[in-house]
């Protein structure tokens, strides 16, 4: 009953945000309390919703103040150079645009955090999409791709989640997907070529003259109101400051939500002393703030039910109850294969803490390591950043204006193939087996 009451209200709330018969915030919100009530959970389950809330609090506290600090670096002009070397480099080839793209979405990506990656991949690319009259969902596309795939290093959240699980070292599960990894870029490389020759022959070559109507700021605004704001002065000390913050991201130091806090606090200060203009440029990106904090918390009564009632499990252990014996030495591909819809349709620790043990387990008995169990189960994370449940997937449909369904719609099906050539990567170099033939 719980199994099919979780699968019904997952296609029935993507069935409705992808129709557009219902917003997303909406959508959170009311289709689990519909569902929840129609399984009979009456009681508690304000409490289901509420630890739910609590749950995505400090991604939405990070998600808050990481828009404000690079909301104000983009204000202050910190990556218009950025901008005018690449309308140099591709000028206004299509498919130069859509590769350079992926290229630079991947190498920003390095740092693996999804969010510091959206912000400044459509920072640097939106204006010039906008320019040419380029499709953003294809866009949106890459940068989701790119940060899936680069989502696998040691330090990102899958492998260690996996790591941890399973009681291994991450190295062992990064280093043998090496190979995997990169045969997955260059598919993501090719497919943003691809999308570019399809946009060339759409729009043709356009030639990109100077940067004077493009607006690089995020929270919109006349062009003389954009160069009021610029603070070229203030360039090499905004590198600096951005440069640490992202080196003390990877080096997780400090609590993420407090060092954007504290980023951001300095930022502003920095560029705009005055009282006055430190309410201006907070007030100028507080829709974008808003836009994407409601849909993480909407998405915590979402999450908060799914896991609450139980439904989560019931999914997860009906689906490994169908598995034959037969079946037992091709686990490691079962495994990257189910990776892809079960991190879609529950949280990254719910699979990695719940699922995937006992996956480890019932392979042990056919000789099958955990490190090669652990490897398959990262295979579907270019999938997973496509999920509804993932906060970061609203920061990059919020930034690039687009709709959250039609950028699922667009991207789930590429999602899926890059998936799938990181799996045959996988098994093409060793990282896991097609066959296991036991001891």
């Amino acid at each position: 009953m719980l199994t099919i009451l979780g699968f019904s209200m997952v296609i029935c709330f993507m069935y409705l945000i992808m129709t557009k018969r219902m917003s997303a915030l909406i959508a959170l919100i009311l289709i689990p309390i519909l569902f929840a009530l129609l399984g009979g959970f009456y009681q508690g389950l304000g409490e289901m919703m509420l630890k739910g809330v609590k749950t995505l609090a400090p991604t939405g506290v990070m998600l808050t103040f990481s828009i404000l600090y690079f909301g104000i670096m983009i204000d202050a002009g910190l990556f218009d150079p950025l901008v005018k070397f690449i309308l140099r480099i591709v000028k206004g080839d299509p498919v130069k645009v859509l590769a350079g793209t992926a290229i630079l979405t991947l190498l920003v990506s390095l740092d693996g955090d999804s969010s510091t990656t959206y912000m400044i991949a459509i920072a640097a690319f939106l204006p010039l999409y906008r320019k040419l009259g380029l499709n953003i969902l294809m866009m949106t596309c890459v940068v989701n791709l790119a940060s899936g795939i680069m989502n696998l290093s040691p330090w990102g959240g899958p492998t260690a989640r996996a790591a941890a699980a399973l009681d291994i070292d991450a190295l062992d599960i990064f280093v043998p997907m090496l190979p995997a990894i990169f045969l997955g870029c260059v598919s993501l490389v090719a497919l943003a070529t691809w999308f570019g020759i399809q946009e060339h022959r759409r729009l043709g070559r356009q030639e990109v003259g100077a940067l004077h109507d493009i607006q690089l700021n995020l929270g919109g605004g006349t062009f003389e109101e954009c160069e009021k704001n610029k603070r070229p002065k203030m360039f090499w000390p905004n590198l600096l400051l951005t440069t640490a913050l992202l080196v003390l991201l990877v080096v997780g130091i400090v609590p993420i939500q407090i060092l954007f806090m504290v980023s951001f606090a300095l930022a502003v200060m920095l560029n705009y002393p005055k009282l006055t203009e430190q309410k201006d440029r907070i007030a100028s990106h507080a829709a974008n703030v808003l836009a994407v904090t409601s849909l993480i918390f909407a998405a915590g009564v979402f999450t908060g039910i799914l896991s609450g009632t139980g439904m989560v499990d019931a999914m997860a252990k009906s689906v490994l109850s169908i598995i034959p014996p037969a079946f037992g030495p091709y686990l490691p591909v079962f495994t990257a294969i189910i990776s892809m819809p079960f991190t879609f349709f529950m949280s990254n620790d719910a699979f990695y803490f719940g699922i995937l043990p006992v996956i480890a387990q019932t392979a042990a008995g056919y000789g099958i390591s955990a490190e090669e169990i652990a490897r398959a189960s990262i295979i579907g994370q270019p999938f997973h950043l496509i999920s509804p449940l993932v906060p970061s997937l609203y920061l990059l449909t919020g930034l690039a204006k687009v709709d959250v369904g039609e950028h699922q719609k667009f991207a789930i099906k590429w999602g899926i193939f890059i998936s799938l050539m990181l799996m045959v990567g996988g098994l093409l170099f060793g990282a896991f087996p097609l066959y296991h033939s036991g001891n």
